[in-house]
């Protein structure tokens, strides 16, 4: 768990330093996939399912979401 942790504070970090230089549309996508594939991962695991197909759902559901917001806010 701690390993995990760790891992998941890493991935934090790197995340926000790469999303600098990002339009609106790209944080937005991106944004969505994180959220997403954490949300899908969570449901799917309390549903008794897959957390990784979960979370490969929620990804794809979340980036495509995040992208048609961040879409409107460029605009």
């Amino acid at each position: 768990m701690k390993r995990m942790l760790t891992i998941a504070v890493i991935a934090t970090f790197v995340g926000v330093i790469g999303c600098t230089n990002m339009t609106p549309q790209q944080q937005g996508t991106a944004s969505g996939a994180a959220i997403g594939a954490v949300a899908g991962a969570g449901i799917a695991a309390v549903a008794g399912g897959s957390a990784w197909t979960g979370a490969a759902v929620g990804a794809v559901a979340g980036g495509i979401v995040g992208n048609i917001k961040g879409s409107k806010q460029q605009q």
